[in-house]
């Protein structure tokens, strides 16, 4: 019988190690830096020079681009944007609830913009309030007052968040800005006004002094369902006041993309830089809206859209006469 020869086979080398660079750090991280943290997810910082200081910084960054937030976090910007005195004096368990989320979220938006905590977030907002609150302390004691009495319980909180309301405007109002509004409208051959829900009292009492006045304007009033075929009508030489609040109607977004669509210049009234009338409009105003019982005011809104509305009128009145002299 033949005999048969083993093969010897070669050995497979065994696979080489990993690189100390791919092997994992056996070392847990620390605190993490916020100048280098990677983002939560939907947002996009750009604090590496440290958490703002003031609360016109803090408003100064919720403003800019520099923060891409995800929806609950936005949730948070807006309250705080909105409600200073109650993020100074409230509870974290108590703004949470207010705000609508949980106290986490917080926790998780005050890191985000680089606070060690909801604390050190708070802090801004006290000494905020510190500089504001003594302007209005009489009223207040007068007000408690009042309040004492249960028939006037409802009218002593309702004048008093309507006081806080009007109060605010001088604080936070931009000049340049209610220029801007008011010049795009005293161009426009017809001004359209859109607002629905609580803003609808506003822009119907402001189309009734533009009548008043002589300004042509339009109601956008949707009676039977006509909204979007009376902006349908809007002609680049026209213009559109828009004015929404948080939560944002959907319906008022909706109509004043329409007017973009077709060339109308935009302005609007709303309560914050995250309103989404803000990326449609060429120039708006903030108001923002104290409320007592789940019942907001309109008392700034009304204030500032009639100063918008006297002044259009006596600027486009200005023009009337040389206009006339031309012809």
């Amino acid at each position: 019988m033949a005999r048969r020869e083993r093969i010897a086979l070669p050995r497979l080398a065994p696979p080489a190690a990993p690189e100390a660079a791919e092997r994992p750090s056996a070392v847990r991280p620390g605190p993490p830096d916020f100048a280098r943290a990677r983002p939560i997810a939907g947002a996009r910082v750009a604090l590496s020079f440290g958490p703002p200081k003031t609360y016109e910084d803090l408003r100064a960054v919720l403003a800019s681009d520099a923060m891409r937030m995800p929806k609950r976090l936005r949730q948070v910007a807006t309250f705080l944007w909105q409600h200073p005195t109650e993020i100074a004096l409230g509870t974290i368990g108590g703004v949470a609830d207010k705000a609508g989320v949980q106290p986490s979220t917080l926790v998780r938006f005050a890191q985000t913009l680089g606070y060690s905590g909801f604390s050190d977030l708070q802090e801004v907002f006290k000494e905020y309030v510190k500089g504001v609150r003594p302007h209005d302390e009489h009223g207040r004691a007068h007000q408690r007052d009042k309040a004492n009495d249960p028939r006037l319980h409802m009218v002593a909180g309702l004048v008093d968040a309507s006081r806080q309301s009007l109060a605010r405007v001088l604080d936070t109002i931009d000049p340049a800005k209610v220029a801007a509004v008011v010049g795009a409208l005293v161009e426009a051959d017809m001004i359209y006004l859109i607002g629905s829900k609580r803003a609808f009292p506003v822009t119907t009492y402001l189309s009734l002094a533009w009548a008043q006045l002589g300004v042509p304007n339009v109601l956008v009033d949707n009676v039977g369902s006509t909204a979007f075929g009376q902006v349908g009508c809007a002609r680049p030489s026209d213009a559109v006041l828009a004015i929404s609040f948080s939560p944002y109607n959907s319906v008022t977004p909706d109509l004043v993309t329409v007017a973009v669509q077709r060339g109308t210049p935009v302005v609007s009234i709303t309560d914050s830089s995250f309103s989404p009338l803000v990326p449609h409009s060429q120039a708006w105003i903030e108001v923002i809206e104290s409320d007592f019982g789940g019942f907001r005011s309109i008392a700034a809104t009304v204030a500032v859209g009639m100063a918008v509305v006297v002044n259009v009128a006596r600027l486009r009145g200005a023009r009337q006469p040389a206009a006339r002299d031309g012809l």
